[in-house]
């Protein structure tokens, strides 16, 4: 509850946190509108493939050219401004630098990024929580390795929702279920960059209109960032993956405590512990009222009487036996909150959420009968969405994690909605986002490993 306190001090010292951004497109500029504002807080470099478009960004969110008109990293920190690159790896090396944000939502760069973030002892902010869905433990064992923090992005509903598991846990209550909202039906997980603004409620003009990529918001509508989102969140926390993959049970925010309860009790969970994801429509389509769509929420048990008389008597929704209860965040903001990650890495070198274990993973499922030679085109894309599913049985079954489905050939032909394994593809094993995820598979395959990594 300091953290604007001490960024004030670090102010005042004319020592603010030094900060590196790999990728400025969305989140990122999100990012860069907020930096202006916080104190303590100097953005020393932008690494981006097109730093034209680094550049139409700081423009259109506010930036003065003399901001951004630094000529090298070393100008940059002598004087105060922000340096434009298309060199991460110079960015990874500058010592002045402290924290690396990673916001290409790139899965495969991204993982590169990490390492070579964790080889020059720079701690990172993980905005590509696709990155984090499939090898998340292992960055984070590198990072630990290597000295530094390994985060998720406060902001995200991952971070969110840890930070209501991590509340639940401090105060002593037992989590039953954490997650966030989603607008879902079943035959979204069908759709593509094609029919996603006809699900989303706006013409493609209007999204063109807009800047918005078809492709990154078709991965939210057929579950496939839900799916990423919710194995970060249970990475991290601990909890557990259901059995079948996400049951999206339609809901509003007072509905969380008796619809996450365990099935025997009149929920819909298959035990205490798990990962899940509301919906905000009906069976039939229908919005419903006081939805939790662009929020997270934790859902927690009266496990004493004293307790349960305690929820009786704040007059706090319950569910009908009067044991459980939820508490959430209604609305995420995205980029314009990565600074409580800055700030936290940077000044109490904590992490705003981290992966501490494989209990969930997202597999690459076929969204249409695929045949031997097609190209997978990874979440959001024509080929395939990501199904949530426990780690020991992806594991088992040798599942493609989605974060790598990416320009991939099939060499074997794949059904509709079946999982597609390393076995049915051909793939780069030199890249460092597979030999990490390769590096993950092997060590959470022997004897033992379902501990903490």
């Amino acid at each position: 509850m300091n953290l604007y306190a001490k960024l004030l001090e670090r102010q005042a010292a004319r020592r603010p946190i030094r900060i590196g951004l790999i990728g400025a497109g969305k989140f990122g500029a999100m990012y860069l509108h907020q930096v202006l504002r916080t104190p303590g807080v100097h953005l020393v470099a932008i690494a981006d493939l097109s730093p034209s478009r680094a550049r139409e960004n700081l423009n259109r969110v506010g930036w003065r050219p003399e901001q951004f008109a630094a000529t090298s990293l070393e100008d940059a920190l002598k004087n105060g401004t922000t340096f434009l690159t298309d060199d991460w790896k110079a960015l990874v090396k500058c010592e002045g630098i402290e924290v690396i944000a990673e916001c290409t939502g790139n899965p495969v760069a991204a993982v590169e990024h990490c390492l070579g973030a964790f080889a020059n002892g720079k701690p990172v902010i993980n905005v590509t929580v696709e990155a984090d869905a499939f090898c998340g433990p292992i960055l984070a064992q590198r990072a630990r390795q290597a000295g530094v923090i390994y985060s998720l992005a406060y902001g995200d509903q991952p971070a969110l929702a840890c930070d209501l598991v991590d509340w639940a846990r401090a105060c002593g209550f037992p989590v039953v279920a954490a997650g966030r909202g989603h607008k879902w039906l079943p035959h979204y997980r069908e759709s593509t960059p094609e029919t996603v603004w006809d699900h989303w409620g706006l013409s493609a003009e209007q999204a063109a209109r807009g800047g918005m990529n078809p492709k990154m918001f078709n991965a939210f509508l057929d579950g496939s960032k839900p799916a990423i989102e919710s194995a970060a969140i249970a990475n991290a926390t601990g909890l557990e993956a259901p059995s079948q993959g996400l049951a999206f049970p339609p809901g509003s925010v007072d509905d969380i405590p008796t619809l996450m309860r365990p099935r025997s009790e009149g929920g819909i969970l298959e035990s205490k512990g798990q990962v899940e994801v509301v919906s905000c429509l009906t069976a039939d389509g229908k919005p419903i009222p006081n939805d939790i769509r662009k929020g997270v929420w934790v859902c927690f048990e009266g496990d004493s009487e004293y307790i349960r008389n305690c929820f009786q008597e704040y007059s706090v929704v319950t569910d009908p036996s009067g044991r459980y209860m939820s508490s959430y965040k209604k609305w995420h903001l995205i980029g314009l909150e990565l600074g409580i990650s800055v700030a936290s890495i940077a000044l109490r070198k904590e992490a705003t959420g981290v992966a501490t274990t494989f209990n969930a993973d997202v597999a690459a499922t076929a969204k249409k009968d695929l045949r031997a030679g097609d190209t997978l085109d990874g979440e959001g894309g024509y080929t395939v969405f990501g199904k949530l599913t426990p780690a020991r049985t992806s594991l088992a079954k040798g599942y493609l994690p989605l974060g790598l489905a990416h320009n991939v050939r099939l060499t074997k032909a794949v059904a509709k909605d079946s999982c597609i394994t390393w076995a049915d593809v051909a793939i780069d094993e030199t890249l460092p986002a597979v030999r990490v995820r390769r590096e993950q598979e092997a060590f959470y395959s022997s004897p033992g490993a379902r501990r903490e990594s």
